[in-house]
């Protein structure tokens, strides 16, 4: 079980924090490049509990500060983004995108003064169409990760951003709890819905699988595991990626879909989707021809405004319980009743309120990945903070290049490593192929 403690360390992400520290040491996407126009408005960022400000200068270089200017704490926000910098209305002090103060028109008779300022400003590069942000205290930063769905060039990945209001570890965990599918998303299916050769079947007619866990070089993996036809085994496979990402089982190896839970503050999530466009799809339909019923893929968005969290808000939330339909429940058309794969995500984990209470729950066998990917956190977010150990892949980007997640089957009588190792051996990769 997960003590007070421990639930304080691994949720709350602000400066000095256990966990906010663990977070710092590496990039993090915190936007889409196309959000930033150059001299266009400044963007509102809520980044590991800090309130920033990010804007695209005349040559096209993002910068990524504290929002307030460091002469009086005006909100940059409010600032003219002109001619290379961003200018604090209060006063007319500039920034450029390194923090650096190159004006201070109200100070008569003294302009050296501009040399003792600098705003508080943060590393920013950009990287096929995302903006990653480096908090840390390195003067050199670290490399970017070398995810492959990161690697992929802008046209060839759909990147998707959406906003949960809850802590991100409780988001996180939605996506290493690999029985909620055959409830939450495929509850209303049953075994002689699906078409012989789908491996779903295996899903709705086993809802409890049985677990393989183990720690790897770059977080966590689990392989969940049923009977299948006589000497066959279905397994899903998928993982956790320090010190925020995941790869779900739904789908063959040949998919490449990486998702980031970026923590805005304690209690609201950045959920960062990068999905190859080549990638085959994760669900088939029914015998029927039908998709499942409540599987809608994509997202359906509020309109963005300019506050700390208007960004990237659906239409479903908590606001209007999340358009659960008691009818579409009720009948069994659909299990949650409520349409829409993200959806349900959304609402079992902002239902459990902003930071779930750890004390309160009972974990179970099925929770072993869960378990396991929180010690793991915790150790390494401890030793980053009583030892400055360098956590995983923060040095050593490459270890994350080729992980993949999926599911197939395979003889029973091959060890589960070994599936997996010949499944990531046949993928498909794009970056290899292309490179050749």
């Amino acid at each position: 079980m997960t003590t007070a403690t421990e639930g304080k360390e691994l949720t709350q992400v602000g400066p000095g924090t256990v966990m906010g520290e663990l977070m710092r040491q590496y990039w993090i996407p915190a936007a889409q490049s196309s959000e930033f126009e150059r001299d266009g408005p400044p963007v509102r960022l809520m980044l590991l509990g800090e309130k920033l400000i990010a804007f695209r200068d005349s040559a096209g270089r993002v910068g990524v500060m504290d929002h307030r200017c460091p002469h009086r704490c005006a909100s940059l926000f409010l600032g003219r983004n002109e001619a290379n910098g961003i200018r604090c209305v209060y006063h007319g002090w500039k920034y450029d995108t390194e923090g650096n103060c190159v004006d201070t028109p109200n100070l008569a008779g003294n302009p050296n003064f501009k040399n003792r300022i600098k705003a508080k400003a943060y590393k920013s590069v950009e990287r096929n169409g995302l903006l990653w942000v480096y908090m840390g205290a390195r003067k050199e930063a670290p490399p970017l990760p070398e995810i492959e769905a990161t690697l992929l060039p802008e046209s060839d990945v759909q990147i998707s951003f959406v906003q949960r209001e809850c802590n991100w570890l409780q988001a996180l965990e939605g996506d290493i709890d690999t029985s909620h599918f055959g409830f939450l998303h495929t509850g209303s299916v049953q075994p002689e819905d699906v078409a012989p050769d789908s491996l779903l079947r295996w899903t709705v007619t086993n809802r409890a699988p049985e677990y393989h866990v183990t720690d790897t070089n770059y977080g966590t993996m689990y392989c969940a595991y049923r009977g299948a036809e006589a000497g066959q085994t279905y397994y899903r496979f998928a993982n956790f990626l320090f010190p925020f990402w995941t790869q779900t089982p739904q789908g063959p190896f040949d998919r490449i879909n990486t998702r980031a839970w970026v923590p805005m503050d304690d209690t609201h999530t950045m959920f960062v989707s990068l999905s190859w466009r080549g990638s085959p799809p994760s669900i088939r339909p029914l015998k029927n021809g039908q998709m499942v019923p409540g599987s809608r893929l994509g997202f359906e968005y509020l309109p963005n405004t300019t506050d700390w969290y208007g960004r990237w808000r659906l239409t479903q939330n908590p606001s209007n319980d999340w358009m659960i339909d008691r009818a579409a429940q009720k009948s069994g058309e659909i299990y949650t009743g409520i349409a829409s794969i993200h959806g349900q995500d959304q609402a079992v984990t902002e239902s459990m309120g902003g930071i779930t209470n750890h004390g309160f729950e009972n974990l179970a066998p099925s929770d072993v990945m869960i378990a396991r990917t929180r010690r793991r956190l915790l150790r390494a977010a401890r030793a980053v903070k009583k030892d400055g150990m360098v956590p995983p892949g923060v040095d050593d980007p490459d270890i994350y290049f080729g992980v993949r997640s999926g599911d197939f089957l395979a003889d029973d009588k091959i060890d589960w490593r070994d599936a997996y190792e010949t499944q990531l051996r046949a993928a498909v990769r794009p970056l290899r192929q292309a490179a050749e």
